[in-house]
């Protein structure tokens, strides 16, 4: 079963990568597509650990640190904006920390294939702590359920809304490096983010979430297709 629950966990996030590498028309070297991935793997623990230190010093004051894990955090919608946003700038800093002054990032399509890898490395370690979390002991058809909510819900969440960010990050640079559409990008990526987390509280056996993420996909698909072929 622990073999099973690593290779659902894996799954997603590379099914989802190969199909975003196809958007590519000049491939970027595996190499930098394996850092960025790892660099986005670690931005989940490092995104984990600010959170938990939020918890612990502005929920609980530092009286009771190991509710934060135990109880999880009061769930109030500034703390859940703040979470959602660090997770974005986690995902934005790990591809910008790796690519940024590379000599392969030469066109604007580049920071979208690199956002969204690093929001998949991001997501499988993600999936991975939600599927072991639900342990080994439950049924093969949970084990399924899960994995296959990750894979259409979100991982693709991760990867559209850090998309997102990638589509502004790339208009930034071509507006001489204007810091403000990064900005907005963060925004938007926090907006959406926000809106599936909402309709799977409110309608989680509805399909509005799968609705909206399909929707935003479309127009993201749009703006790969406009970036490709300029150079930055």
């Amino acid at each position: 079963m622990t073999y099973l629950i690593i290779f659902l966990g894996l799954l997603p996030g590379f099914t989802w990568l190969l199909f975003y590498l196809q958007e590519e028309i000049h491939p970027e070297p595996k190499k930098m597509i394996a850092m960025v991935f790892l660099a986005g793997a670690f931005s989940a623990i490092v995104a984990l650990l600010i959170q938990l230190l939020f918890g612990c010093a502005f929920v609980y004051h530092f009286g009771d640190c190991s509710r934060t894990i135990t109880e999880g955090i009061p769930g109030t919608p500034i703390v859940l904006l703040a979470f959602i946003a660090v997770e974005e700038i986690a995902k934005f800093a790990a591809a910008y920390l790796v690519v940024a002054k590379s000599k392969y990032f030469d066109a604007p399509v580049d920071a979208m294939i690199y956002m969204v890898v690093a929001a998949l490395g991001f997501a499988t370690v993600e999936n991975l702590a939600a599927l072991y979390s639900s342990g080994t002991s439950v049924l093969l058809n949970d084990i399924f359920e899960i994995a296959t909510f990750r894979l259409v819900g979100t991982t693709l969440l991760h990867t559209l809304a850090s998309a997102i960010m990638g589509y502004f990050w790339a208009i930034g640079i071509r507006n001489f490096k204007n810091k403000f559409f990064i900005l907005h990008g963060l925004f938007v990526a926090v907006a959406l983010h926000a809106a599936f987390n909402y309709l799977i509280l409110v309608e989680a056996r509805s399909l509005y979430p799968i609705a909206l993420l399909a929707t935003v996909g479309f127009f993201i698909l749009g703006d790969f297709d406009k970036l490709k072929r300029e150079k930055i």
